[in-house]
This record gives C-alpha cells, sequence and structure tokens, in this order.
C-alpha cells in the first residue's frame, strides 16, 4: 500500500483525499477542516496537520504511513471595500436627526422651539414649542403637565422623551401631538432652537423631514443650505418617525475624503474613477486584459485600500511590497453604512460604494515555504503538485456523467477558478478574484450588521418569520408548526433557520429587504464571475461552444447560487450542475482529489 495524500488549501476550508497509489489507484479517504490563517501562508500549516490527521484516523493510519503528500499551488486573495464617497456631515452644536424609535406616539408634524418640560409654566401663548421630556419624569407628570399646556391654549406642537413612553403619554393627551421617545442623548439637545418632529402613521413613513425640500420648506432655507442637508434627508428615508433640530448658525461642515482613481497595468495603461462605479471599471479593466497590476491614486481612498492589501500580503508572505502584484480585481457596486455625526441615536446614512476584491499574486516562494514547513512537521515528502484550476478539472471528470470536453467553475471563499480541458487533454485555466467571503462582506455592509459569523450565516441558510410562539413562516411563504412554545424572546422577529437553531437578525429590516441583499450579492458575484470565467476559458471566447459545466468548491453547496448560474448559462444552451466528485463527495474535495489523480497519473508516466 502505497498512500498518496491531495491537500486543497482555500480561503475557507482545506480538504485532503488520500489514494492508494499502488497498482490501480483506490481512493480511500477524505477530510474538510477550516483553512488556518490566510490562504497561501505559513498559517495554513496548522489546518493542513489537522486535516491530515483526521483523514489518517478515518484509515486507522498515522500521518507517518504516508508516502507523498501533495499540496495546490495556493493564490491569496484579499476583499475590501472603496467608498465612491466618504462624506462626514458634521453639523455645528450637534443638530440632531431622527433614529426610528419602535414607539412613538401620535401622528403628524410639528415645529417649534425647543424646551424644557418644567419652562412651560413661562411660555406665552403664541410661541410654537416643541417638549423635551428627560427620563427622570415619569409619563404620568409628563401627560399631565401638557395637558395644563393645552389648557392654556399653549402652542405645543410636538415632544421629545428619553424614555420609551411615545404611546403613553400620547394616549393621556387632550390633543394629539406627534412624541418621539427613545431619544437616548437627550442631553445633546440645543434647547431654544427651531425644530421639526414628524411621526408617520403606523405601516407609513415619514414624508417631510425626509424630503430636502420639506425641510426647506421647514427651517426656511436657501438653495445653498438645502444642498447641504441632503445627508440628513437621506438618512432619515424609511424612517417612521425622526426629529431635525437647527443649530444657532445652522451652517454644515463637511469633510470629503477622495474616491480616487484606479490605475490598471495590462497590455496598456488606464486610469479609471471610482465614482464611474463597477460597470466602469469593468469595462477599463476588459480593455487592458490580461492584468499585471494594478495601484491606486495616492491619498485617497482607493489608494490606501490598494497599499493596505500589498502590505498585508507582504507581510504575511514575507515579501517585499514591491513584489506583490495584483493579477485580477472584481468590482461590484454596493452600499456602506456611514455614520452621520450628531445623531440623537447613533443614526447611519447608506453611502453608495464601490466593492473591490483584489487578487494577489505572490512569488512561489510561499508555497515552497509551507511545502518546506509540512514536510519538517510531519517528515513526509511534500511536493507542489499543480494549479489549482487544473486540479480541480481532473477531480470534476470523477463525476459520474462527465466526459471531456469540460469546463469547471471552482467557486469558493475568495476566487473562482474556471478551467476548460479539450478532448485532447488541454487545459486553459483561469482565476478571478470574488467569491464566497466577498458576498458575505456585501451582507455585513449593506445591512449594518457588524457581525461577520451573522451574516455567514445569512448567506448560507434560509431566513424566516416567527409569527407566534408556535409557528413560524419561510421566506419562501412555507408555515412550519411547532409543539412546543418557542423562545418568547424571538416572537416577531426574523431569524436564520441553521439546521435547528433559530438565530435572530438584529437589524429592522423586513425579511424582503433582507432576502434581496443576500441575493443580489450573490447575483453580483458569483454570477458575474461566471460570465467572467467562462469567457476567458472558452474557445475562443465564445460562450456557446461550451457544453458542459460542472460547478465545484464550498459555494457550489449553496441552496441558490448552482441555481442562480445555471438559469444565467441556460441562456446560452449550457448543461450545468453542481459536480459529484468520485460520486460520493458531491461538489466537494475536487482539487484534493485531483491531486493524487495528478501525482497517479505521472507516476505512471
Amino acid at each position: 500500500m502505497k498512500l498518496v495524500a491531495g491537500v486543497d488549501i482555500g480561503n475557507s476550508t482545506t480538504e485532503v483525499a488520500i489514494g492508494d497509489v499502488e497498482g490501480e489507484l483506490k481512493f480511500l479517504t477524505s477530510s474538510i477542516v477550516k483553512t488556518s490563517g490566510v490562504k497561501g501562508t505559513l498559517d495554513n500549516v496548522a489546518g493542513i496537520l489537522t486535516a491530515l490527521k483526521d483523514a489518517c484516523g478515518n484509515l486507522n493510519k498515522n500521518i507517518s504511513d504516508l508516502d507523498t503528500i501533495c499540496i495546490n499551488e495556493a493564490t491569496p486573495v484579499i476583499g475590501d471595500v472603496a467608498m465612491e464617497t466618504i462624506t462626514e456631515t458634521i453639523i455645528t452644536e450637534s443638530t440632531m436627526i431622527g433614529h426610528n424609535p419602535d414607539t412613538p406616539g401620535g401622528v403628524g408634524v410639528g415645529t417649534g422651539r425647543t424646551i424644557f418640560l418644567d419652562e412651560l409654566e413661562r411660555i406665552h401663548e403664541n410661541d410654537k414649542v416643541i417638549c423635551v421630556i428627560p427620563k427622570n419624569v415619569d409619563f404620568e407628570t409628563a401627560s399631565k403637565k401638557l395637558n395644563e399646556g393645552f389648557e392654556r391654549n399653549l402652542e405645543i406642537t410636538g415632544a421629545i422623551a428619553q424614555g420609551d413612553d411615545g404611546v403613553i403619554i400620547c394616549n393621556r393627551l387632550h390633543k394629539k401631538i406627534p412624541v418621539i421617545d427613545e431619544v437616548s442623548y437627550i442631553d445633546k439637545v440645543p434647547m431654544g432652537m427651531l425644530a421639526a418632529v414628524e411621526v408617520a402613521e403606523v405601516g407609513k413613513t415619514i414624508k417631510t423631514l425626509s424630503n430636502p425640500y420639506g425641510l426647506a420648506t421647514l427651517f426656511n432655507l436657501s438653495p445653498e443650505e438645502t444642498k447641504h442637508i441632503i445627508p440628513i434627508s437621506r438618512a432619515l428615508i424609511g424612517n417612521r418617525s425622526a426629529v431635525v433640530i437647527r443649530t444657532p448658525e445652522g451652517d454644515v461642515k463637511e469633510r470629503v475624503i477622495p474616491a480616487g482613481k484606479l490605475i490598471l497595468f495590462g497590455t496598456s495603461e488606464k486610469k479609471v474613477s471610482i465614482e464611474e462605479g463597477s460597470e466602469g471599471i469593468m469595462k477599463n479593466l476588459g480593455e487592458v486584459w490580461p492584468l499585471n497590476d494594478v495601484s491606486g491614486e495616492s491619498g485617497t481612498n482607493v489608494g490606501g485600500m490598494i497599499e493596505r492589501v500589498r502590505q498585508i500580503m507582504g507581510e504575511l508572505t514575507s515579501q517585499n511590497i514591491e513584489d506583490i502584484k495584483i493579477q485580477d480585481i472584481l468590482a461590484v457596486d454596493t452600499f456602506k453604512p456611514q455614520k452621520v455625526q450628531g445623531g440623537l441615536a447613533g443614526e447611519f446614512a447608506l453611502e453608495n460604494a464601490v466593492a473591490l476584491a483584489a487578487m494577489v499574486k505572490t512569488s512561489k516562494l510561499p508555497m515552497e515555504n509551507i511545502a518546506r514547513k509540512l514536510q519538517e512537521s510531519t517528515g513526509i515528502k511534500v511536493v507542489i503538485g499543480g494549479v489549482e484550476a487544473n486540479m480541480a478539472v481532473l477531480g470534476a471528470l470523477t463525476t459520474p456523467g462527465t466526459d471531456k470536453p469540460l469546463v469547471i467553475l471552482d467557486m469558493g471563499g475568495g476566487s473562482t477558478d474556471s478551467a476548460y480541458i479539450s478532448k485532447e487533454g488541454k487545459v486553459k485555466s483561469i482565476h478571478h478574484a470574488g467569491a464566497g467571503e466577498m458576498v458575505t462582506m456585501f451582507i455585513n455592509s449593506e445591512l449594518g450588521l457588524d457581525d461577520y459569523n451573522l451574516s455567514e450565516d445569512i448567506k448560507k441558510y434560509p431566513l424566516a418569520k416567527v409569527e407566534s410562539l408556535f409557528n413560524l413562516r419561510y421566506e419562501d411563504g412555507t408555515v412550519c408548526f411547532f409543539q412546543q412554545p418557542l423562545d418568547a424572546s424571538l416572537f416577531a422577529r426574523n431569524v436564520v433557520v441553521k439546521n435547528d437553531e433559530m438565530i435572530p437578525i438584529p437589524t429592522k429590516d423586513s425579511l424582503e429587504k433582507i432576502r434581496l441583499v443576500r441575493r443580489d450579492a450573490k447575483k453580483k458575484v458569483f454570477v458575474t464571475n461566471a460570465i467572467r470565467a467562462l469567457g476567458d476559458t472558452a474557445p475562443n471566447g465564445n460562450l456557446r461552444s461550451i457544453e458542459f459545466v460542472v460547478l465545484v468548491g464550498g459555494s457550489a453547496l449553496d441552496f441558490e447560487i448552482p441555481e442562480m448560474v445555471s438559469e444565467e448559462l441556460s441562456h446560452y444552451g449550457i448543461v450545468c450542475g453542481s459536480g459529484n466528485i468520485r460520486g460520493i463527495e458531491g461538489p466537494r474535495n475536487a482539487v484534493a482529489t485531483g491531486l493524487v489523480l495528478s501525482y497517479y497519473n505521472n507516476l505512471r508516466g
């Protein structure tokens, strides 16, 4: 028995296949673990050892019983976001904006000067006022004082409360006014300033304060001042309630960090502004393809991002920054929440952004270092087996019902790789930046979750709404009932259904919005890259010349990505489906299996 292990180091997982190459090749077992460290760095060795130990354990063998270990050539990929524009809006003396509390009271729009509740006694009848109610004032006292003000014919047009008493205060008033509550930073509200409060009816959103011209009308703004309040009105879109308070000077200071330009080096050199969006960037990329390197304009947002990518990879691979070359980028339009300074409760506005995934080309040195360290750790001969996509083709051909010519799409965590194998066995392959991790980044950014693990779960598992303690409704409309009551904390919440676990999503976005963000992210990354990859590997670049495509890699296990890619490729008459490596592994283990096959073929000459 001569055991050979194929090791596929991916961005997300490390996979192993073990075969007996003595006589006729027999595959014996496989394993999969989470990749340790960034793909293509020495940190990968710990994960490789764990995966090898698991696979050998399945055979009641030790790692020392292996004859050879084959590892793939791993190309690191880093994803980042370059903002189209970063605008920090600072309004002097902390002008406030609304924050969409769950329990506002009343309905309508009210304008007036801000005063403390205790000051009502000194207010004249012709003064329009908005009362500020601190948390130490209970709802009964607040409603009593407001009613006393109404009896004196005071024009109280609205109220701002620190507690969550908006509804119960409003229920006790003789006259209905809009009441904003849950204003945690109430101490920052400037007194004696002109303010506007708006509460929409249940199920609706505000119309006046989210409209720049509505604000201009209420605050008598000039055309120039109206331009400056656009970030405020945008931040309030979709809210059920809001408050805007004008400061003494009422001026706005903006600090803009320019988005900058990407400089693409390929068959020619091109400069393209981030403000042109993903379409402009990808169009220019196609004109200079194949890409040799990318740099960013210094002193700009995208320049900082590109430099950061080089520095990280330089540190991880112990190479000079000058030796780090970017061989591919994927640009996709997205949104990124940006904090609006001076908000009542940490408000955010969605800014247009361009997400960039960069594939960093390093020398073979990092892989040689990994091979050397792995050999030292195991005492087993380690060889660098071959290009990832080429190995994936060999593995994909073990899927029942496949034959040459064939195209594989290896959809992993960091990159989408494609390879075409002709009838004669000639292989043409391409690597493109952007895959599963970029989708996770989109979900995390666009939903403002700041939780990578939750974003990963939203990407992988279906969504549902808990309608009662005994049932939930899945995103496809299916209703599931339970014999035992669900946890009360899940009631009326949107959740991710992860196997038998329900994970609440801490956002006020609707189920439909979360689903839309998830599916949109997958389409932008995987469908875009599938078309790019097939166009680069198909004979003469003609997608219609391809008959069969096999999807492999971790993302091919996703519950909607294969369907999305298959639907898109059906327009070109292509038969597409997820692979089943060796008839048992599904779309996993293609590269690891290919590494063993390649070694065996070389052994047999």
